[in-house]
């Protein structure tokens, strides 16, 4: 690295943290008493300290003087990925879905609680990944159908007397052709026109969960909704529920990737990465882009009914926009089209930032930060799909 690229990278860090500074001193400077610049320059000198130590690990390594080192771990990496590659799969998978069994019993009520989140945001960040990671349709309302699962759960079961597991189907149907009808008039959209459509459908149904006072109850939500059962036995301890939607997630994980490597995954992933091609090669991009909405809607269908399950009430407030940012968040970030991935990138947003919840404000500034440059590193994600094209302007 030459002296003048080095100089360079030092003015930027040197920028970034300023900039740094600028948003980091309304957020901990600020209080009601007063103007306080302790806290602020405290919190900000760890975070130059880092940042320095980090732009000299930079260029040490970047001279070659870690060569020695970094060797033996690209060395051993190669290994363990060889040795990853050669593992049958159901033996992995074995592993985990053992441990996923067995948590539970190993673990206190909070992790019970973190983990069914988990497991909730895991059929959502699926579903989301058929219409966005496998179709390429971006869907900036997707957790109205969540809400869909939810109230069509609370509604049958306190008017109708109907049990968990007949309105599970039922949850996840009404839900598909709620799919279906936000996504038959988005079918000729594309890009931030398609976006904008469902950012508005989304937030349409949300009103109709805060308004329609007599099927909703609105604001004040549907309360004492009751929790699944098994011959007549309530399941009503978290690690109860736990098992229950751990047999939801798996069923979503396996329907899912029995869809990505079928015939109809082929079909989307071509009309992801070109419409147009895919139209004129016979594939029927109307159909497929609406069943598509159909089975992405389906997966969060079932999850709002667990989530309905689980909660004992239901509310519009559940269903904002911010949901469905967190929704897309984990499926770029984990990696689009990756059922890996997008397990991961639940992990990463939901159960980790558990871990930082003692740092209180500083917890979220890390989280940030770590997605940030998660971004700037791996901009494909975490895991990436392993069957994605490129078009022909992208190579070029």
């Amino acid at each position: 690295m030459t002296t003048q690229e080095s100089k360079k990278l030092w003015m930027a860090c040197g920028v970034g943290l300023i900039w740094f500074l600028i948003l980091l001193w309304p957020l901990l400077g600020i209080q009601p008493e007063g103007l306080e610049f302790g806290k602020t320059f405290k919190v900000f000198g760890y975070i130059a300290v880092a940042a320095v130590f980090i732009m000299f690990f930079y260029q040490i390594k970047e001279a070659g003087h870690l060569d020695a080192v970094g060797d033996p771990i690209v060395s051993a990496k190669g290994r363990f990925q060889e040795l990853y590659e050669k593992t049958p799969r159901w033996i992995l998978l074995s592993i985990v879905l053992g441990f996923a069994i067995v948590f539970p019993l190993v673990t206190g009520r909070y992790a019970h609680d973190v983990s069914i989140s988990v497991l909730i945001y895991i059929c959502l960040g699926l579903g989301l990944n058929i219409v966005v990671g496998l179709a390429g349709l971006l869907d900036l309302g997707y957790i109205a159908f969540y809400g869909v699962g939810a109230y069509t759960y609370a509604l049958m079961s306190l008017h109708f007397g109907m049990s968990f597991w007949l309105c599970l189907p039922i949850a996840g149907v009404t839900a598909a052709v709620a799919g279906s009808i936000v996504g038959y008039p988005t079918l000729r959209m594309r890009g931030d026109y398609l976006a904008i459509v469902t950012l508005g459908f989304g937030e349409i149904v949300r009103l109709i969960f805060n308004n329609w006072m007599g099927l909703t109850n609105g604001p004040n939500g549907i309360l004492s909704i009751p929790r699944p059962d098994i011959f007549g036995f309530e399941l009503n301890k978290l690690w109860m529920l736990y098992y229950v939607i751990l047999v939801i997630a798996v069923i979503t994980i396996i329907a899912v990737y029995r869809l990505n490597f079928s015939r109809i995954g082929r079909a989307w992933e071509a009309i992801r990465e070109d419409e147009t091609a895919a139209e004129l090669m016979g594939v029927n991009t109307f159909l497929l882009k609406l069943l598509a909405y159909a089975m992405g809607a389906t997966f969060a269908g079932f999850a709002g009914a667990f989530f309905a399950a689980r909660m004992r009430f239901v509310g519009p407030e559940s269903f904002t926009f911010l949901e469905s940012a967190m929704v897309l968040a984990m499926v770029v970030l984990g990696g689009m089209g990756s059922i890996p991935g997008v397990i991961l990138g639940v992990l990463a947003l939901v159960a980790l930032p558990e871990l930082f919840r003692e740092f209180e404000l500083y917890r979220m500034l890390v989280f940030g930060g770590t997605m940030t440059l998660m971004m700037l590193i791996r901009p494909a994600g975490i895991w990436p799909a392993s069957r994605v094209g490129r078009r022909s302007e992208e190579a070029d």
